[in-house]
C-alpha cells in the first residue's frame, strides 16, 4: 500500500542534492516558483487546483523513524545526514494564485520560499499534487462550459490511473463545476454529492426486468434511477411508465433513467416521447458512456432530450492532454536572482507576481507578470497562504473554490471558452523583470 504522504514518495535526486547542500553548508533562502511553459494544444486557459493537499503535505512534513531507518539500509547516505533528516520541518512561506483561479502560460501559481532544502526537497509531490488536479480541473471545465445548466457527475474512478488519482480526480472535476461524483470516498473526505445509479449487472442478476426495476425502486426509495440500456431500450422506457403507475399508489417516484450504449441522441428522444406519454415529464434522462466536452457540444447542439451526463474516463484520465509541461525552478538564492539559460528553458529571474486586469463589463483583459517589488495596476493573483510553515487561514470550502471558478469561467473572454483554439490571451512581462534577465545574461525573451 502507497503511502501518498510520505516523504519518500520523491525523486531519488531530491535526496542526494540534499545531502550536497548539507555538506556544502547551504542553507540560506532560496524562492522557487511553480509555472506551466506553454498550454496544451487543446486548451486555451488552466485553472489552478491542488493547494489544499500541498499546504496539507508541508504542514505534516517530516521524515518518520521507519523511513529514516531504510534510508540508512539503501547505501546512498551518511548517517550524520539521516540526523539532519529526522530533524528537518517546513518552515517556510508559501504565495499561491487560490485554487479556482484561471491562469496562463509563464505566470508563476505558486511561490515558495524557505531554506534552500526545505524549498527543493517539496518539489516532486508539489509538481504532482498541482499538476494533476490543475490538469484535470481545467478539462472538466470544458465539459461545464459547453453543458451549461446540464447536471454533470464524475463517473472516473474505476478508470482513473490509481486510487489516489481517482480521489483528487473527483475533487478536481467538482471545483470546475461538476455537480457531484459517483465515489464515495470523495463524499466522505469532501463533501461531494454523491450521485449513482445501478450496473447493468443488477438487471442481469433478475430473471425479469421490470421486477429488476421494481425492487431497486423499493430498495432506494430516495433515488429511484433506473438503467434502461442491458437489453431493449424503448421497451424499458415502456417497463418504466407502467412501474410508475404502480409505484405511485406507494407514494414512490421515479426521479429519471440512464442511458449508456446506443445511439444517445436519438435514444434519448425516443425516451423522451415515451415518458412524456406515460405522464412522467417530469422524469429526467441521464447519459454516460465514454463522454467528454466534445461529445456534450455535440449531443446539445443537435438537440438531445438529455438532462444530465456522467463523464468519466475521458476527464479523469485529462484523455486529450493528459500531462502539464510545468516546472518549479530556482529563482533567488542568498538574495540573489537566479537564471536558467538552457535552450528553451530559459527562466524569469527573481521573486515575481501576476496583476490581471479586466475590462469595464468585468472581462479579463491583460495580464502582467512582474517582480514583487514593481507594483503594477490590476489584481494581484498571487497571495500569502502558508508563513513559517503554518497555514494563514483555514482550508477554504469547496464550495468557496467552486463559487470562485463560476466567476473566473464568467469573466474568460468569449473566444476562450470555446473548445476550438483561439488567439493567446494576453500576458505581457514588466519592464523591471525585463531589464533584470537581461543584466543577467539571458538570451532575448519574448
Amino acid at each position: 500500500m502507497i503511502h501518498a504522504d510520505s516523504v519518500l514518495l520523491t525523486d531519488l535526486y531530491q535526496l542526494t542534492m540534499l545531502q550536497g547542500y548539507w555538506q556544502e553548508d547551504m542553507r540560506d533562502s532560496a524562492t522557487f516558483e511553480l509555472f506551466v511553459r506553454k498550454l496544451p494544444r487543446t486548451r486555451n486557459f488552466l485553472i489552478a487546483a491542488g493547494l489544499e493537499q500541498l499546504l496539507a503535505f508541508l504542514e505534516a512534513f517530516r521524515f518518520t523513524d521507519e523511513e529514516c531507518l531504510w534510508l540508512r539500509q539503501c547505501g546512498y547516505f551518511q548517517a550524520d545526514f539521516i540526523d539532519h533528516l529526522a530533524r528537518l520541518r517546513f518552515t517556510g512561506a508559501v504565495w499561491a494564485m487560490p485554487e479556482g483561479t484561471v491562469f496562463f502560460p509563464n505566470e508563476p501559481i505558486i511561490r515558495v520560499t524557505a531554506p534552500l532544502a526545505e524549498a527543493q526537497i517539496i518539489e516532486t509531490r508539489l509538481i504532482n499534487l498541482m499538476q494533476f488536479q490543475t490538469m484535470v480541473a481545467s478539462k472538466a471545465a470544458r465539459s461545464v462550459l459547453v453543458a451549461p445548466g446540464k447536471l454533470l457527475t464524475d463517473f472516473g474512478l474505476r478508470r482513473a490511473h490509481g486510487a489516489e488519482a481517482g480521489l483528487l480526480a473527483a475533487r478536481a472535476c467538482a471545483i470546475a463545476g461538476f455537480s457531484g461524483s459517483s465515489n464515495v470516498l470523495a463524499g466522505m473526505r469532501f463533501g461531494i454529492p454523491m450521485y449513482g445509479t445501478m450496473a447493468h449487472s443488477y438487471i442481469m442478476a433478475h430473471d425479469d426486468e421490470a421486477e429488476a426495476f421494481e425492487r431497486f425502486a423499493r430498495a432506494q426509495p430516495s433515488n429511484v434511477v433506473l438503467l434502461i440500456d442491458t437489453y431493449d431500450t424503448l421497451a424499458a422506457a415502456h417497463k418504466v411508465v407502467a412501474l410508475a403507475a404502480r409505484l405511485a399508489s406507494s407514494h414512490l417516484r421515479i426521479s429519471a433513467v440512464r442511458l449508456d450504449s446506443g445511439d444517445l441522441l436519438a435514444l434519448s428522444r425516443e425516451v423522451r416521447r415515451i415518458l412524456d406519454a406515460g405522464g412522467l415529464a417530469d422524469c429526467r434522462v441521464f447519459a454516460s458512456g465514454d463522454l467528454d466536452e466534445y461529445e456534450l457540444e455535440r449531443l446539445i447542439h443537435a438537440g438531445a432530450a438529455i438532462d444530465g451526463f456522467g463523464v468519466g474516463t475521458r476527464v479523469t484520465t485529462s484523455e486529450d492532454a493528459p500531462y502539464l509541461n510545468c516546472a518549479y525552478k530556482l529563482e533567488e538564492y542568498a538574495g540573489r536572482p537566479r537564471l536558467k539559460r538552457s535552450a528553451g528553458k530559459v527562466t524569469w529571474p527573481g521573486c515575481k507576481q501576476v496583476y490581471r486586469s479586466y475590462d469595464p463589463q468585468g472581462t479579463m483583459r491583460q495580464d502582467i507578470v512582474t517582480l514583487e517589488a514593481e507594483v503594477q495596476a490590476g489584481e494581484p493573483l498571487l497571495r500569502p497562504v502558508m508563513q513559517n510553515g503554518h497555514r494563514l487561514a483555514p482550508p477554504v470550502r469547496l464550495a468557496e473554490v467552486q463559487a470562485r471558478v463560476r466567476q473566473q469561467l464568467q469573466a474568460l473572454p468569449e473566444p476562450l471558452r470555446k473548445l476550438s483554439a483561439a488567439a493567446a490571451y494576453s500576458v505581457t512581462v514588466a519592464d523591471g523583470l525585463r531589464r533584470l534577465a537581461a543584466k543577467l545574461g539571458a538570451p532575448p525573451l519574448t
